[in-house]
């Protein structure tokens, strides 16, 4: 007899209707049947030790001992533990709605802290008024005790000893559990895009970072981090990739998972889904709620990880945690302030409305750096971060900082529409630390946008996913490493530039051409309006001869003043001030570029080498952009005589009604 799991499911999910309809709305079902399903199968699994708990509570508390945790997960053999006087199935019935709902917040007040986590991130008990005024409380009890349902690990006998209902194991549980959510998320697709990334985008997460070093993979143990880790099915993902591909090739690995998450809901659900498969050391792992934001509170600021993947929220203002970490110029966290470039303050501050870029930042902080396989990530952006911000923003010295250390593997396009709550394009990031030498100083972008199977029903705005073929077909692309249509290859610093700033010297009638003239002088010039593009450029040094070689591309200038020669600095007129973006792979440099592309236009032009900055930004649409063929003239000319056709038809119309 095998168990039917989703039959258990859909029972569970028939319960919200039975029981709270007309008391909640659909989309608030959810509130009392996820924290409900964990409860109950929690006391299932707590009813075999029920007595040594009591036993051993007595004991402790008759010692004095208020440290009581560790004492009491050992009594009950589990993670977890409910040291109450009652099992669910002693409250079924009771004189009072009032002693039933009395009797009920004991036996959730006994559970262990770590359930109590869940219970307060549900807000379970804020609902217990509610269901006790419609004397629902005991009808929801009477139901998940239901003797055709058995959510306990050990099976339901018949009289004869012989089975009755299996047991359901913790990997079965899970299964319902999931299921529940969703099915949940599937009914308020809205929020679901926000907690809850699709399992087939994860799986392909997981995949890229676990098969190109599949056979590299020993028997061990290995860490898995998501930063911004939902409901947990990433960490449960990745965990069951890893499993299934070390065993394929004859290796046992043990996995430890963390995340963290700032949710409280969404953090009980992934702590929950720990707990109910069995893993009280994984949920032990999550940290989360309201004042644990991985930004402002990294949970796990000494850890380093072997696979890290995470889908962050995009387009989220960041600003509170700002903030909390002292204000934007005040932060110093060595996650995001670091030393590159020769520079001992690099900044990786984001703008304060989008902090995406930030969450890579966190996960590239913890990356291992003293073992064979290093760390690999796999993390979802928007198409912000590959192009939003300047040469010397936060998001521009990220995509420097990790470009430049030859961490980028692969960027993979995804469909449109793949996700619930947005059709928006996003990307799959894929980083290394030990990158194969094949792949060193390169970065392969590719388009998967057109690989996808359409759904047949839409999920909010999700209405196309990740067939296992397609999942196989990105997966082929980025191992073969090749050119192709929709594989690109490209130079780590194709996608490199130098921001330079182009300035031209301020022109004034009536000055001596051939003086100095100081900063208050300068600005009467510019309040009298006396500049204009006709008058002499404004000198604003003169160096002494020889002590400067003239120079004109860094605005030094050679000038013979008083029989001397000279060179002199102008000052720059802001109004004609300008940039231009110098590709790094420019073949000659900056200089020759100036010389090609400005000098021409503005004779007088000098570049400001103190504000030139590096900057980085990668660009789907330009390397990936298909032209669409131009129309024959045969057509357009079929298209214009039909115009003129129709045109007549209704001139003749109107004339027609008039006459």
């Amino acid at each position: 007899m095998s168990v039917d799991l989703n039959w258990i499911a859909g029972f569970i999910w028939n319960i919200a209707d039975d029981v709270l309809r007309d008391l909640y709305v659909r989309s608030k079902y959810r509130d009392v049947i996820l924290p409900m399903t964990v409860l109950r199968r929690l006391d299932a699994v707590l009813e075999p030790t029920k007595e040594a708990v009591l036993e051993m509570k007595a004991s402790l508390d008759k010692a004095g001992i208020d440290n009581q945790d560790m004492a009491l997960r050992q009594a009950s053999g589990q993670a977890f533990y409910n040291s109450s006087k009652f099992k669910l199935r002693d409250l079924k019935a009771r004189a009072s709605r009032q002693a039933l709902k009395a009797d009920f917040e004991a036996w959730l007040d006994g559970f262990s802290p770590n359930v109590q986590e869940i219970i307060d991130g549900f807000e379970f008990r804020n609902q217990l008024q509610r269901l006790s005024q419609a004397d629902a409380l005991g009808t929801l009890i009477e139901r998940y005790l239901d003797p055709r349902v058995n959510l306990a690990p050990t099976p339901v006998l018949n009289g004869d000893g012989s089975v009755k209902l299996e047991g359901l194991d913790n990997h079965g549980m899970g299964t319902v559990f999931e299921e529940l959510v969703r099915r949940f998320n599937a009914e308020n697709n809205e929020e679901a895009g926000e907690h809850w990334t699709p399992r087939d985008a994860v799986k392909l997460m997981a995949r890229l970072i676990f098969d190109p070093i599949a056979d590299q993979i020993e028997s061990g143990t290995y860490t898995l981090y998501d930063g911004a880790c939902g409901t947990g099915g990433m960490l449960t993902v990745a965990e069951e990739t890893l499993r299934s591909l070390a065993a394929q090739r004859g290796k046992q690995v043990s996995t430890h998972l963390y995340g963290q998450e700032i949710n409280a809901e969404t953090y009980a659900i992934a702590k929950a889904d720990f707990l109910l498969h069995g893993d009280g050391e994984a949920a032990d792992n999550l940290v989360g709620g309201p004042e644990h934001s991985t930004l402002s509170a990294d949970a796990f600021p000494s850890r380093e990880f072997d696979f890290m993947l995470s889908n962050p929220p995009y387009g989220k203002s960041w600003k509170n945690d700002a903030e909390r970490m002292g204000g934007k110029g005040g932060i110093r966290d060595p996650r995001f302030v670091i030393s590159h470039a020769d520079e001992a303050d690099y900044n990786l501050i984001t703008r304060s409305s989008d902090g995406q870029m930030l969450f890579l930042a966190n996960l590239i902080s913890k990356m291992k750096s003293g073992t064979k396989l290093g760390s690999r990530i796999a993390e979802v952006h928007n198409g912000s971060s590959l192009f939003t911000g300047d040469a010397g923003s936060g998001e521009s010295n990220i995509r420097r900082w990790v470009i430049e250390n030859d961490w980028l593997e692969a960027i993979i396009a995804l469909p449109l529409n793949l996700f619930y709550n947005t059709g928006i394009a996003t990307y799959v990031w894929v980083l290394s630390n030990r990158k194969p030498k094949h792949r060193q100083g390169k970065v392969q972008l590719i388009d998967a946008t057109a690989w996808f199977r359409p759904l047949r029903k839409n999920l909010g705005k999700k209405n196309c996913e990740l067939s296992e073929a397609d999942i196989g077909r990105i997966l082929a692309t980025f191992d073969a490493f090749q050119p192709t249509e929709q594989s690109k290859i490209f130079e780590n610093a194709a996608f490199g530039y130098h921001k330079v700033t182009v300035e031209r010297p301020l022109k004034v009638k009536g000055i001596e051409p051939d003086r100095a003239y100081g900063a208050a002088e300068i600005k009467a010039f510019k309040a009298d309006g006396r500049v204009d593009p006709e008058g002499h450029p404004v000198i604003r040094r003169i160096h002494k001869p020889g002590k400067h070689q003239p120079d004109p591309l860094a605005g030094l200038f050679a000038r013979r003043i008083g029989g001397k020669d000279c060179v002199v600095e102008y000052e720059p007129d802001p109004d004609l001030r300008d940039t231009e973006q110098v590709p790094l792979t420019e073949p000659a440099g900056v200089a020759a570029f100036i010389e090609r592309e400005v000098l021409p236009h503005a004779k007088d032009a000098w570049v400001n080498d103190d504000k030139t900055q590096v900057g980085y930004e990668i660009s789907f649409t330009r390397h990936f952009y298909k032209p669409k063929p131009l129309r024959s003239l045969e057509e357009i000319k079929a298209d214009i005589l039909a115009l003129e056709r129709e045109t007549e038809d209704l001139i003749d119309d109107i004339v027609g009604s008039q006459a």
